[in-house]
């Protein structure tokens, strides 16, 4: 029988429905949960990261120098530091979490730097992973990394080893996006010839970066404007939360002998088409294509229990055989304390069989005893007995026979 096609009917309304009005309401919920967001930075040290993400938010989210300073610690390892804080902008509240990772490419040997910021970033795949595998998930915590900054020394020439090792291992873990920091130590000619060999570094090591995405029903302003945010990357930036006056005004930015950089002016740097992608207008894609694209690809091999390619050979375990390990120790563990609490039975039935044995001993001895005293005064009275036989008076008519006798003589 052949397919039918059905007709795809198209009612027109007769009169006033509402459903429009659902925007509205998913933007109420939203408002009134509210948003979170976490961001990475990664970069060498000096380069400017505690200052770009005070500047991008516009608060002071990390502690000042001094502060640093006078702590005096110097990591010797790549650490993970979270830095978290509630900001509210017009009524809208957003949760904010900021991982810092000091101590990267501070060695003299880097090769393994970037190790510990990929398995922080799969612990929280991880993590969220087993919130789903809950019987509960109406509370689930989202902690995965939704974008990371990666600090790109302003050298001029091209990526160093580093650097292309670095981006290589993450890339297909969390939203890349490159950066070049302090861009005002450059020329302009030398930034954009910089830009270029970044950018054939990248496509000639097949490094994945984020780019925003473009759809067919977006309007000719907004397929413009992601035009111009991908002609910006790598992000040539200057951070500064200090205000300098310029022509009576007070902008944020940085003053050299030679002029002012201003930081939120386009023609300076790129700090605004940065800011504009990840938090006007793309903060809620690169959560959407966390969660879809680099999630979902993370959670399929984990599940699959297909090994990582991270250079250690070690890859994901199975889970049907990790609950089979699981399985195994747990019915070892219950096999030991069953043992355990048969030992401590017997030992227990042992003591109160020795208990029972000398009660009955101290029971039996007493009963000779007793036996023994009854036996003693049962000869004693038989004994007495025959004495008061033998030594009783005779019977009434053994005695009279015996006067009779005499009065007859």
């Amino acid at each position: 029988m052949a397919d039918v096609a059905i007709p795809v009917v198209k009612p027109k309304l007769a009169g006033y429905v509402g459903f429009h009005n659902l925007p509205n309401q998913v933007h109420r919920k939203s408002v009134k949960k509210g948003f979170q967001f976490t961001l990475m930075v990664v970069g060498e040290s000096g380069l400017g990261k505690s200052t770009l993400v005070n500047t991008l938010f516009n608060t002071s989210l990390y502690p000042g120098k001094e502060a640093k300073e006078l702590s005096g610690e110097t990591p010797k390892t790549v650490e993970i530091q979270t830095i978290s804080a509630d900001i509210e902008e017009n009524g809208v509240k957003l949760k904010l979490t900021v991982i810092d990772t000091p101590g990267f490419g501070d060695f003299v040997n880097n090769e393994d730097s970037w190790r510990p910021i990929l398995e922080n970033i799969e612990a929280r795949y991880d993590a969220y992973l087993e919130q789903e595998n809950r019987v509960n998930r109406k509370r689930i915590v989202d902690t995965r990394v939704h974008s990371c900054l990666y600090f790109i020394a302003p050298t001029g020439h091209s990526l160093k080893p580093l650097d292309i090792e670095f981006m290589r291992r993450l890339a297909g873990r969390v939203n890349l996006i490159p950066v070049i920091a302090k861009s005002d130590t450059l020329t302009e000619d030398e930034i954009k010839a910089f830009k270029i060999r970044i950018l054939e570094d990248i496509a000639f090591h097949k490094i994945q970066i984020y780019q925003p995405p473009q759809y067919e029903n977006d309007d000719p302003e907004t397929i413009q404007e992601n035009r111009d945010i991908i002609s910006r990357i790598p992000f040539a930036i200057v951070g500064s939360d200090k205000e300098v006056e310029v022509n009576g005004k007070k902008v944020r930015g940085r003053k050299y002998p030679w002029g002012v950089i201003e930081v939120d002016n386009e023609e300076h740097c790129d700090f605004v088409k940065l800011r504009q992608m990840l938090i006007r207008t793309h903060m809620e894609e690169l959560k959407e294509y966390t969660n879809e694209v680099l999630y979902e690809s993370y959670r399929m091999q984990k599940l699959a229990g297909v090994g990582l390619d991270d250079g250690s050979g070690a890859g994901n375990v199975n889970p049907l055989a990790k609950f089979e390990e699981e399985r195994i120790a747990h019915e070892q563990k219950m096999a030991k304390m069953e043992a355990e609490m048969k030992a401590v039975f017997q030992q227990k039935v042992a003591e109160k069989e020795a208990k029972l044995k000398q009660s009955e001993e101290e029971l039996y001895a007493r009963h000779r005893e007793m036996k023994e005293q009854l036996e003693k005064q049962r000869l004693e009275l038989e004994e007495k007995k025959k004495r008061l036989e033998s030594g009783r008076p005779g019977t009434p008519e053994k005695t009279k026979t015996k006067k009779g006798g005499l009065f007859n003589k």
